[in-house]
């Protein structure tokens, strides 16, 4: 079976090195248009598909909170995607993930407020398990790719973390941060919701790298936290996402394996669908509802 790796990248992740043969496909969806252009590509040296979505759009013209969530999960499945990595500029809430770590999250807190976090709304009720919100198999697969392109002196790796997103797009106040902090989570952003929770409604595993980028701003021996401070670590950090996407790209797990895989089933409560939802979501659930 092949298997396709769809890419999320996020702050100062716009392209790919490292990739060959690639097309550019403009796609809408019932959602309307993903952020960008999608680029699909093979990695160079094996036979492995790739497709690349800049969250924000390349010129980062989209705030976490104005991202169409939804058409942009919706755009990788329609092209073929298997497996979904998000590639995420995070802060760390803790002293033992240092700025420029990288952290291979687990679960998540979603204190968004205003974006839609389910494609089952009006007209149609699903209810979708998410105590695992990280497909567990496609999670070990990311670990290990990142275990045999990061050499000794490269940045620590952490093996699972609580990821908070919040709202955005300002940063979190120095209060809201030490609660944070209290609950025991390892990083703070503010793009993996709903992403996370849709890619579990499309049936795709999917797993998160967390970028490091700064200590908040509850650390009171660091300068709190500024887009500057954030763009400048990034830029330093992409060449090791890029390794290990490109590793993980070469050995996906199967599919099959993940919880996700059969998320549908048994969730779906209503019983059948008008025709507009039929077609909303043919692409999701075909004819079965």
């Amino acid at each position: 079976m092949s298997h396709c790796l769809a890419v999320i990248g996020g702050s100062g992740l716009y392209d790919i090195d490292g990739i060959e043969n690639v097309e550019e496909l403009v796609i809408d969806t019932p959602y309307g248009a993903p952020s960008d252009a999608v680029r699909r590509a093979t990695i160079s040296g094996s036979d492995a598909t790739l497709l690349f979505l800049p969250r924000h759009g390349r010129g980062h013209r989209i705030p976490p909170h104005a991202i169409n969530y939804r058409a942009n999960i919706c755009a990788l499945k329609m092209l073929g995607a298997s497996h979904v990595l998000s590639i995420s500029a995070t802060g760390s809430m803790k002293e033992s993930i240092a700025p420029g770590d990288l952290v291979v999250v687990d679960q998540f807190i979603d204190l968004t407020k205003r974006r839609i976090s389910t494609f089952f709304d009006e007209g149609v009720a699903a209810h979708v398990a998410f105590a695992e919100p990280i497909c567990p198999v496609l999670a070990e697969a990311l670990k290990g790719a990142a275990r045999r392109v990061l050499d000794q002196d490269g940045p620590g790796l952490h093996a699972g973390g609580t990821y908070v997103c919040i709202e955005g797009p300002q940063f979190s106040t120095r209060a809201e941060s030490r609660v944070y902090r209290s609950w025991g989570v390892d990083l703070v952003g503010m793009t993996n919701m709903p992403e996370a929770k849709l890619a579990r409604e499309a049936q795709l595993p999917y797993a998160t790298l967390g970028l490091a980028t700064d200590y908040d701003c509850w650390h009171e021996s660091e300068e709190a936290v500024d887009v500057t401070a954030v763009v400048a670590r990034v830029k330093t950090m992409v060449g090791h996402a890029q390794s290990i996407l490109l590793e993980l790209g070469k050995h996906l797990p199967d599919p099959t394996a993940s919880p996700a895989h059969r998320a549908l089933e048994g969730a779906i409560m209503t019983t059948s669908l008008t025709a507009d939802k039929q077609v909303e979501l043919q692409w999701l659930v075909g004819e079965k509802a």
